[in-house]
């Protein structure tokens, strides 16, 4: 399957899921920016992947992300960032979606396991969509993180470095 393929419209997410349900494949799903793509995204998602049959990956758009990270981010594309997602063999699909918080996409999507990795603990991911996966039988998974790697630091590094 090609890069483009994986990266599934918000409209097809729904019959894409019943699809792999009726298949009896279990979901796992996580979500975040990924703007510039690192050695802690690329674990994070390997890890992702060994907690079900799929792995699918709800990418913020350029709006949610501008909204949630400042001006001048992101630095690529939605749709840059979905290509490069999806060109990675642990993730199975991509599905770009809007908004602050991926409660919809999860409402969505339903999935069987959901992973959300780095630094995050149950008391600090967003507790609405703790509650909502909570109360639907959504396992919750949170792999540690790779100290260090964080987008925000390459960034840093990337101004430092150009000022001299």
């Amino acid at each position: 399957m090609s890069c483009e393929e994986k990266i599934i419209p918000l409209s097809q997410l729904k019959s894409w899921r019943r699809k792999l349900r009726e298949s009896g494949a279990r979901l796992a799903v996580t979500n975040g920016c990924f703007d510039i793509l690192h050695a802690g995204h690329v674990l994070y998602l390997e890890r992702a992947r060994q907690e079900a049959d799929f792995l699918l990956v709800g990418l913020d758009s350029d709006i949610s992300v501008r909204a949630l990270k400042g001006e001048g981010r992101p630095v690529n594309s939605q749709r840059e960032r979905a290509l490069v997602l999806a060109g990675l063999e642990s993730v199975s699909a991509v599905c770009i979606f809007e908004g602050i918080g991926a409660l919809g996409f999860l409402k969505e999507v339903m999935p069987d396991v959901y992973v959300k990795g780095g630094d995050y603990t149950l008391e600090t991911i967003v507790q609405e969509e703790r509650h909502f996966m909570e109360s639907a039988g959504i396992r919750i998974v949170l792999p540690p993180g790779a100290p260090g790697l964080s987008t925000t630091r390459i960034l840093e590094k990337i101004h430092r470095n150009s000022l001299h």
